[in-house]
């Protein structure tokens, strides 16, 4: 009996041992299960992430592909370009070029005329004329202030001859005459290097001198009104010495133009030189540096730009303008005449600077308001020449009016800034694609 017992004991103990292991075995296969699903999980959107991953570097390389082939072919582009302006600039060489009409001169007529300075506003316009008479020219400038485009439409040919020289230094040439009109002109210009100036007035014109003498040229000295300074006398004839303060801001031109004039005669007495001297007042016309800080470049450019036109000063100085053309006129009938002292080439007609600021605006156009600014150091207040000796001797006077000349360079500066504007504009688009 007691067996009995024991053996159902030790059966319901095994049949709780069996369930037990039953659930044990049931927990760990769905624990097993549960980690197998999370892992397979975790591959599944590792491999998505991969994918993706894939993907976006694919796309890259395919628009740096794209980028690259883009850049090749503008770069050819390019290439391209630079070969078709050289075909162009080929074809051109071959082309035979269309220059303005020019006269016929005879070998007993026709002269070697050198320029100095001919690149520059006054040069070129002289060189225009005297290209047109018929006379072979070379043109001599180191373009400070001159510019190779105001002669571009001579270059290449037969009668024309453009040296990058400057005359400071000794030139050799064989020439019958010469026009001596290097220097910078206006006050920015030649208060930017003072010793340049006065090296270029001085050592320039005895170098000029110089070869006017070895090869028996006649010469023309380009002066200026402002060796007369700020005048006590009004209005200047040639016979004034002047006002001039020898070691102001303004000095290293006046001063330079006064010994310019003083080398000039005493070549001509010393070494029997054939010189000519015009003193210049003020001029202006196309091709004028727009930013030589003068009056009318000044002006126009401000009108231009709807910005306010500033007068030095109280506005109250005097001065009188000349057309280029007119000036032009007189330094080739000062060389051609036989009268060897100074002669004025300039307006008469005097006129006050704001008279003048309120002429350009009107003529302009636009909003621009006139307006006062501190004085410059050593301003002339007033400025004519006596063009008494320039009637009596060479029959010469100004004839352009006023208005028509300025009319005629306002539409020259507008152009100019078009232009500029253009190639300002064109320039950032380079930028931008390259």
């Amino acid at each position: 009996m007691w067996t009995i017992s024991i053996t159902k004991k030790r059966s319901k103990l095994i049949a709780i041992g069996v369930v037990l292991l039953i659930l044990i075995i049931i927990l760990y296969k769905t624990s097993v299960c549960c980690k197998f699903l999370s892992s397979s999980e975790d591959r599944k959107s590792t491999i998505i992430s991969s994918a993706l991953k894939q993907d976006l570097l694919a796309n890259y390389m395919q628009q740096q592909k794209v980028l690259q082939q883009q850049r090749l072919e503008l770069q050819k582009t390019h290439e391209q370009l630079a070969r078709l302006e050289e075909d162009l600039r080929a074809m051109q060489a071959r082309t035979p070029r269309k220059y303005p009409k020019v006269q016929y001169q005879n070998y007993k007529n026709r002269k070697r005329i050198l320029i100095t300075g001919g690149a520059g506003f006054v040069g070129s316009h002289l060189v225009d004329v005297l290209m047109m008479a018929g006379h072979e020219i070379i043109v001599v400038d180191n373009f400070f202030t001159g510019r190779k485009r105001n002669v571009a439409h001579w270059l290449g040919h037969e009668n024309f001859e453009l040296i990058h020289h400057d005359i400071v230094n000794p030139l050799f040439i064989e020439v019958d005459e010469i026009y001596h009109l290097a220097s910078p002109a206006s006050p920015p210009h030649y208060m930017f290097n003072p010793v340049k100036t006065i090296k270029t007035n001085t050592m320039g014109t005895i170098n000029v001198l110089g070869l006017a003498k070895r090869v028996m040229a006649k010469v023309l000295i380009a002066s200026t009104s402002e060796v007369y300074g700020d005048p006590k006398v009004h209005p200047q004839p040639e016979t004034y010495w002047g006002h001039v303060n020898p070691i102001g801001p303004r000095a290293c031109y006046d001063e330079g133009k006064r010994v310019s004039e003083t080398l000039s005669y005493a070549y001509a007495k010393q070494e029997k030189v054939q010189v000519r001297v015009a003193r210049i007042f003020n001029t202006y016309g196309p091709r004028m540096h727009m930013n030589d800080g003068r009056v009318v470049s000044n002006f126009i450019l401000q009108a231009l730009r709807n910005e306010t036109i500033t007068v030095y000063g109280n506005g109250k100085q005097t001065r009188a303008f000349q057309y280029v053309s007119d000036l032009v006129d007189g330094l080739i009938a000062l060389m051609n005449s036989n009268y060897t002292q100074p002669i004025n080439l300039g307006n008469p007609v005097e006129h006050t600077i704001e008279e003048f600021a309120i002429i350009i605006k009107d003529l302009v156009g636009g909003q621009s308001e006139v307006k006062q600014t501190e004085a410059m150091e050593d301003d002339p207040q007033r400025r004519k020449p006596d063009i008494t000796r320039a009637l009596k001797y060479l029959n010469w006077e100004p004839k352009v009016p006023l208005k028509t000349g300025l009319i005629r360079t306002i539409d020259y500066f507008r152009t100019e800034l078009e232009r500029s504007d253009r190639n300002a504009a064109n320039s950032k688009k380079i930028l931008r694609i390259s």
